[in-house]
């Protein structure tokens, strides 16, 4: 490793807890909750919606201390790469970490890509004569500008970062501070007639909705994919966890409800630039532009963010030999995964031209089993096989945590419905193929690796 390690370049420790906490953030609060207050509504019929976010931000904490332990214990660029190869070594670890990379290759790319079609489709609010077409071509041109600007070292990419992360927090807090102003109760708890009972309905529409609270809060582990960049990780990363977690939970709520304060429920469901009409209808036309485009700036931080972490992933496979060579090569000058930042760009970039549901549909389902689920299996497997292994943080009262943590991801996989499922269990299946493929014309590598 060390001599893959001289011939690649170094990577720079360059960043500390605010830029941790604030890349997780700024992935956390993205296009998502923007777009997808209407959505999650609409699954309940109702403000008693709020329970998905409630459920998904228990799932959210309960899975971040899994993180949290395997990240201090796992050091290694590459985050869940390296987790599970080291969770199942004794097991298939080789075949793990493949397939992570492998469900990532689809997964990670659709889900930035997601953020850049839903910025887009928010500027519609701006200019309204944007077609469907226009839409996806100005996605793909976005995801080429964020390559761009990814081709600088790390310590300027997390300096833009964290500019970002002020800019997400100024706009989530006017949403909340006009919402609050204006705030009526007789809207934000007005409960449609049985809206609470355990009925199949009941259970599939929290399901729906916890799937998309999920898809909002996702990004709580973002920089545990950039280790070897971080100063102090041991330190760092479970503190950026739960900072970000807790943040972004407490933001959500609050958003949320002085948002169903300002407007009937049933109008919300029904809206598809809901903080930009909430400004129209209180501070006119002007205000809600002005709104727009800070959105869109957030939407663009959360993007900006996950492209800089995923790139990594890529990278540290191919260091291990896992992957194609030359995606561990590091720039010369700039210090930085030069290829594999393309490799995830031009990916992305591809599948911005998709329809945005699929998109998200298709994210959440193809990485749930292998890296969450598959997380938290090899989590405990590492603590039975492994017991004295260095733990800088050991998960609060284990195994609680990983219980729910499992429990609410097999609880979203299952309410994604059967295309959804259909695309996470498929590319499975295909990765396990390739697998045996690559191991075969491979067999040398693979045996060192």
């Amino acid at each position: 490793m060390q001599d893959i390690e001289k011939k690649s370049g170094h990577l720079d420790r360059s960043l500390g807890l605010i830029h941790a906490t604030a890349s997780n953030m700024a992935t956390m609060v993205g296009i998502g909750p923007f777009i997808t207050i209407p959505l999650i509504i609409s699954a309940m019929g109702g403000p008693q919606a709020m329970l998905g976010w409630i459920v998904g931000a228990v799932i959210a904490i309960s899975d971040g201390q899994v993180w949290a332990e395997l990240s201090t214990s796992l050091p290694g660029e590459g985050g869940s790469y390296v987790y599970l190869r080291e969770a199942y070594r004794k097991y298939f670890g080789k075949l793990a970490a493949f397939l992570f990379i492998w469900t990532f290759l689809l997964s990670g790319p659709l889900e930035i890509a997601s953020g850049f079609v839903g910025m887009v489709q928010y500027a519609s609010y701006i200019w309204p004569f944007l077609t469907e077409t226009n839409i996806r071509i100005l996605a793909f041109g976005v995801g080429l500008l964020t390559i761009l600007l990814h081709y600088n070292r790390v310590k300027f990419v997390g300096a833009v970062t964290v500019f970002l992360w002020i800019v997400m927090l100024v706009t989530v807090s006017l949403t909340i501070i006009v919402g609050m102003t204006h705030f009526h109760a007789s809207d934000a708890f007005v409960f449609p007639h049985g809206w609470f009972g355990f009925s199949w309905g009941f259970v599939s529409g929290l399901g729906s909705a916890t799937m998309i609270a999920m898809y909002d809060l996702m990004g709580y582990y973002n920089i545990c994919y950039l280790e070897e960049e971080v100063k102090r990780p041991e330190y760092v990363f479970p503190r950026a966890i739960l900072y970000s977690v807790i943040g972004v939970t407490l933001i959500y709520a609050v958003m949320n409800i002085s948002i169903l304060g300002t407007m009937p429920w049933q109008e919300i469901a029904r809206s598809t630039h809901v903080a930009s009409d909430m400004f129209g209808q209180i501070l006119g036309r002007h205000a809600a532009v002005i709104l727009t485009i800070l959105v869109i700036i957030t939407a663009y931080g959360s993007t900006y963010s996950l492209m800089m972490s995923y790139s990594r992933l890529p990278f540290a496979a191919a260091r291990d030999g896992f992957f194609f060579k030359w995606l561990g090569e590091v720039h010369p000058e700039k210090h930085f995964p030069h290829f594999s930042l393309l490799t995830v760009g031009i990916i992305t970039c591809i599948a911005s031209l998709f329809n945005l549901d699929f998109i998200i549909a298709a994210s959440l389902s193809s990485r749930i089993l292998i890296q969450f689920i598959g997380q938290i299996v090899g989590l405990t497997l590492l603590r039975r096989d492994d017991p004295n292994m260095k733990r800088p943080f050991k998960m609060w009262l284990y195994p609680i945590p990983s219980i729910i943590a499992f429990i609410g991801f097999a609880f979203i996989f299952l309410s994604s419905g059967v295309e959804a499922i259909g695309v996470g269990i498929g590319w499975m299946i295909i990765g396990i193929f390739l697998y045996h493929r690559w191991s075969t014309s491979n067999r040398r590598i693979m045996e060192k690796a």
